[in-house]
């Protein structure tokens, strides 16, 4: 097959010779990458269904959490899954803001300031911090002072949420055309109404998927709140005071006791956990694709 554009043709097929083999070779690498790492993902998740299904029911989901030594089939997750929502959403009201405030700031009014650089450095040194040196710090100059708390969890979750607010919301802005910023200008409008009603609507299901992915992760994380919560058997609702419960710190507790019954909550406390990581996944791509169908 081929193009022609004046009196020039152009071939557009497939390039002979090593550029073909070597184009070959990449893809069947990539292909063996993604089932080399679909191959573990696998594994889990079969293992966590094969041993959480049996668990999981609407009772399981509301109960109040038992003894480590109740018999299997008794008691369930309920505070565990309220302390989880109230802590996560603590976080997420702490960090979003200011993830995306920090975005705008780096991508809209930073530039190649000192300030940016700053900003932009420290948020991708705390991307590759591990979760337990963060729960170690809010636990020295948080909870050494002031004691074990839900606000303690959600400090701890809001500065491992915080960079990958900031890097997702970052790179969505500046995937936003140059073009529509000007043709905006040339209107005679500010910067700060440009990227109120231009940058952002245009970049708002990206953000929105960052966003979610990012509540995903911190949905997940344990090693932060066994430092900031500790694990009790009931819900505190009360965030400002007092020791709390979530779904990670449950699972590590129970999968810690030789108990059988402990360590069935403590699968089905797991699919749990990874079924409401799916489900912010999903709404992530859902949000996104209704986004980018509606800009077209």
């Amino acid at each position: 097959m081929a193009a022609v554009t004046g009196q020039q043709q152009v071939d557009l097929r497939e390039p002979k010779g090593w550029r073909r083999t070597s184009n070959r070779i990449a893809t069947y690498l990539m292909v063996l990458s993604f089932v080399l790492v679909i191959i573990p993902l696998g594994f889990v998740l079969f293992t966590v269904i094969a041993k959480g299904a049996s668990a999981i029911s609407w009772s399981f989901l509301t109960s109040q959490i038992p003894s480590e030594v109740a018999l299997p089939g008794t008691g369930g997750i309920g505070p565990a899954i309220g302390g989880t929502i109230v802590i996560v959403a603590l976080a997420s009201l702490m960090a979003v803001p200011l993830g995306v405030l920090g975005a705008i700031y780096l991508n809209e009014y930073g530039g190649t300031g000192w300030l940016a650089r700053v900003i932009g450095f420290f948020s991708d040194v705390m991307t590759g911090v591990p979760s337990i040196i963060m729960g170690l710090f809010i636990f020295a100059i948080w909870v050494l002072h002031f004691g074990f708390s839900g606000l303690a969890g959600a400090f701890a979750l809001a500065c491992l949420m915080l960079p990958i607010v900031i890097r997702s919301t970052y790179e969505m802005l500046r995937l936003v055309p140059d073009a529509l910023r000007e043709g905006s200008y040339a209107l005679g409008a500010t910067k700060a109404h440009v990227t109120l009603t231009v940058v952002l609507p245009a970049a708002i299901g990206g953000i929105v998927s960052g966003v979610l992915l990012a509540v995903a992760r911190a949905a997940g994380e344990t090693a932060p709140l066994l430092f900031t919560i500790l694990t009790v058997t009931t819900v505190n609702w009360n965030v400002f005071s007092g020791p709390n419960t979530s779904l990670p710190s449950l699972i590590f507790a129970n999968a810690n006791t030789p108990y059988a019954g402990a360590q069935s909550r403590g699968w089905g406390a797991a699919l749990t956990l990874i079924a409401m990581a799916f489900i912010l996944m999903f709404t992530a791509r859902f949000i996104t694709a209704r986004f980018a169908r509606f800009q077209r």
